[in-house]
């Protein structure tokens, strides 16, 4: 086939997914979950375009169509706040410029599926949103309810390593602190005055400080681990919890991705990402706890204070790094547990840890 050709074809691909976005017809969004099962192109597209619309344009239908994602994947329908999607679609939106698709497509374009990478593009992709996105993040984020810390507390100050050292052996904060002296990750994720979070209006300053202050916290007592999976699946439950906008951004590119280029995977991608955000809607708010307080604490202590519930998933948490650098028994192992696992999505089995 001719390379002009090819172009052309990807061209009228982007065209028909950009329009799905911007037409936001999400009433069939359930039957497009079933349909996705099979293999359907179309369907896992018109899913793809649901989560896009939410993470780029609309934070506000975010919860909605999660959770109506998750009632037609896992068979969840218990959640707080649920949204009949079908019946409530006047959200404020915002604009999705050309220059923005370009800037999209060329981040999904990029031959890259892990975590850390994605991070990065995702981190551009997110200056090419209409201005407008931020009133609509921080109307969202105020309307949150997982996020009311953000509305009463002051931006917190920055935690000191001396402090966490000195905890005793087994708490949180010590815990805590050789996660981070063994594997070199720095107290904060990202420097908060190098990305400027001083700039942005009071609840998205507040909650972007703290996530960066607080995503390791989360592990532990969430039951996260860092593998690769796990970092996918904590997006969701950040997501669910507070509403982040950047973790919705980052797993709308994780789910595009794997649509265009390992459509094979998408079921086992969407059940991680549902099961988790199903943990975050369950789990009581993490950003109403005064972490600080509670670094004496164990881990188990702390679970049992707040009514926190370890994550559990039907996936191998490592099942990335098997693949990515597993030795071949373990491939081929982890490769017929999640054959099994596809197979039964396939079916319509929903499988939910519970």
């Amino acid at each position: 086939m001719a390379l002009g050709v090819v172009i052309g074809q990807a061209m009228k691909h982007h065209e028909a997914f950009e329009q799905a976005v911007v037409q936001k017809e999400f009433k069939c969004l359930a039957h497009a979950v079933k349909e996705s099962r099979e293999d359907n192109a179309e369907a896992r597209a018109s899913v793809v375009a649901a989560v896009c619309w939410a993470a780029f344009a609309c934070p506000a239908a975010i919860t909605p169509i999660y959770d109506q994602l998750a009632a037609a994947w896992l068979g969840v329908t218990t959640l707080p706040l649920n949204t009949d999607l079908d019946n409530d679609l006047d959200f404020p939106d915002a604009p999705l410029a050309p220059a923005f698709w370009q800037t999209f497509w060329s981040v999904i374009d990029e031959k890259n599926f892990d975590a850390a990478s994605i991070t990065q593009a995702v981190a551009g992709l997110g200056g090419g949103v209409d201005p407008s996105m931020q009133a609509l993040s921080e109307n969202a984020a105020r309307e949150h309810p997982g996020a009311q810390a953000a509305l009463h507390r002051p931006v917190p100050g920055h935690t000191r390593l001396e402090v966490l050292e000195a905890l005793p052996e087994g708490s949180l904060g010590a815990v805590l602190y050789r996660m981070l002296i063994d594997n070199g990750y720095d107290l904060e994720v990202l420097d908060r005055d190098a990305i400027q979070l001083a700039n942005l209006p009071t609840a998205l300053q507040y909650l972007n400080v703290r996530i960066l202050q607080m995503h390791d916290i989360w592990h532990l007592a969430a039951g996260y681990s860092t593998s690769g999976s796990d970092e996918i699946a904590i997006s969701a439950f950040q997501l669910a919890q507070f509403g982040h906008n950047y973790s919705a951004m980052f797993l709308a590119v994780v789910l595009m991705k794997s649509h265009v280029g390992l459509p094979q995977a998408f079921p086992l991608l969407l059940q991680l990402i549902l099961e988790a955000w199903v943990h975050g809607r369950q789990t009581p708010a993490l950003m109403e706890i005064e972490w600080e307080q509670e670094w004496h604490q164990t881990i188990d202590q702390v679970r049992s204070r707040f009514g926190i519930r370890p994550f559990q998933s039907v996936l191998p948490t490592d099942m990335l790094e098997v693949f990515g650098s597993g030795t071949r028994w373990s491939r081929l192992k982890t490769g017929w547990q999640l054959s099994r696992l596809l197979k039964r999505l396939k079916a319509g089995e929903q499988l939910y840890s519970s």
